[in-house]
């Protein structure tokens, strides 16, 4: 005769499977749409920058942001889910507010390759990749599920990380 031991564990799964539902999809970027004041898309803009074009050199954010902090993610996640008592939704909103934050981070955090002296004189200021703070300003999160989006908040106004980037001083060796 067999005998089953952990049945109140297995019960416990299932309550957990049950609260995890339905698939969920998170995209953290520059989403599809997403346009600055003078109409470019921050999409083409996000992508131009980060793999270069014409005689602009690749300033890899994106990748950057991917390679330094993505080992941080399913860990957060796991904590998420025990936080929210394993709602999905709000385990991946908060986790998207958090990589678009760390995307931003990249952003204000790179400095190289230089910008060149040309650009400078025009922008009045040596960071790269904020003019006005269009694209930083437009990073954002989307949680799809079948019946339900959900999407970040959007920056208000462009000044605060355009002015963060004028003082912004370069880091020394």
């Amino acid at each position: 005769m067999a005998t089953v031991k952990g049945g109140a564990k297995l019960r416990a799964l299932g309550r957990i499977a049950a609260r995890l539902g339905e698939p969920a999809t998170l995209r953290v970027g520059f989403l599809e749409g997403a346009t600055a004041p003078n109409g470019d898309s921050i999409p083409l803009r996000a992508a131009l920058n980060e793999y270069g074009h014409g005689n602009v050199p690749p300033r890899p954010y994106f990748r950057n942001m991917i390679a330094a902090k993505s080992g941080e993610w399913p860990d957060g996640i796991a904590y998420q889910l025990q936080a929210t008592n394993y709602d999905v939704q709000l385990t991946l909103e908060r986790t998207g507010e958090a990589i678009k934050v760390q995307l931003q981070e990249s952003i204000l955090d790179l400095w190289s390759p230089p910008l060149a002296k040309s650009t400078i004189a025009k922008k009045g200021f040596e960071k790269p990749l904020i003019e006005h703070g269009d694209m930083i300003n437009a990073a954002a999160w989307e949680v799809r599920r079948t019946n339900q989006t959900s999407l970040s908040a959007p920056n208000s106004g462009s000044g605060g990380f355009a002015s963060i980037a004028k003082a912004a001083a370069k880091p020394q060796p």
